[in-house]
């Protein structure tokens, strides 16, 4: 990679859909009255390339993120399915840089994503390439290990809490106010150049999840002892489906990394 590309950053003046979108989640933000704790936001670089690998719970995940990288002044580039291309959201997606990923053919957001680190941007995925209904860290897909890999860019690891609560998969949406919502960066983790990227996949995965457990038993995130829970992970009391039952009905590419990680209370 070379100076000119791995220093290129966009400015935020330049993206007005950007800002745009920026502006309309702060305002849903607020009308929501989200308790938003964002952590570890200081290990975000201002300049250079960035890659983000976040766990996936919610609908809102990838305005949350983009929280991580707001102290920096990045513009997150996010992978996102191919079909909201199709949606009245298209215009805006391409306009924000982001890359659409058509599961049949990865190949193309990859090339996509690789050639937006090598200009020096932020790039988010959501290794999971679909939303964890037991809400813990599920099979990855290897993409982000093999782009840290090829690019020497080290993988910054993202964990959100909170926003399953509001919109999730196969939940009715919940508007009540005052939810609490926890954005976590964790240390980066450097990758060597031609590393594998399954060993790769495994240790995120594993990082992921440990993230993902000191932050769903924090006070502010355990339900209540008479309240039904369904958004809590059955492992930590709630009443999401077992880890073993959702991956009976969750739809996850072959070529995912099965998950070896484990949750807190079975290390």
């Amino acid at each position: 990679m070379s100076e000119p590309e791995a220093g290129r950053v966009r400015t935020a003046g330049m993206e007005p859909t950007y800002a745009t979108a920026i502006a309309l989640a702060r305002v849903g933000f607020a009308a929501l009255g989200l308790r938003l704790d964002v952590e570890g936001d200081e290990r975000i670089p201002r300049d250079g390339p960035v890659l983000l690998a976040a766990n996936h719970v919610s609908f809102l995940d990838f305005a949350l993120v983009g929280l991580a990288a707001r102290r920096s002044r990045r513009r997150v580039r996010f992978l996102a399915r191919h079909d909201v291309w199709s949606s009245p959201a298209g215009a805006a997606m391409t306009a924000m840089r982001h890359v659409p990923v058509d599961p049949a053919a990865p190949a193309a957001a990859y090339l996509r994503a690789r050639r937006l680190l090598l200009e020096g941007e932020a790039v988010g995925i959501f290794p999971e390439a679909g939303i964890s209904t037991s809400y813990v860290v599920r099979g990855l897909m290897p993409g982000t290990a093999a782009l840290a890999a090829q690019t020497g860019v080290p993988i910054h690891p993202v964990v959100i809490w909170g926003p399953q609560r509001i919109a999730t998969a196969g939940r009715p949406v919940d508007l009540h106010r005052g939810r609490p919502i926890t954005v976590r960066v964790g240390e980066p983790l450097p990758v060597l150049t031609g590393a594998d990227p399954r060993t790769t996949t495994e240790r995120l995965g594993a990082v992921l999840q440990r993230m993902l457990d000191e932050v769903q038993d924090r006070p502010e995130h355990r339900p209540r002892p008479d309240e039904p829970a369904g958004w809590h992970p059955a492992h930590l009391g709630g009443s999401a489906p077992a880890p073993e039952l959702a991956r009976s009905v969750e739809r996850l590419p072959r070529s995912a990394v099965p998950p070896t990680w484990g949750t807190g209370a079975r290390r």
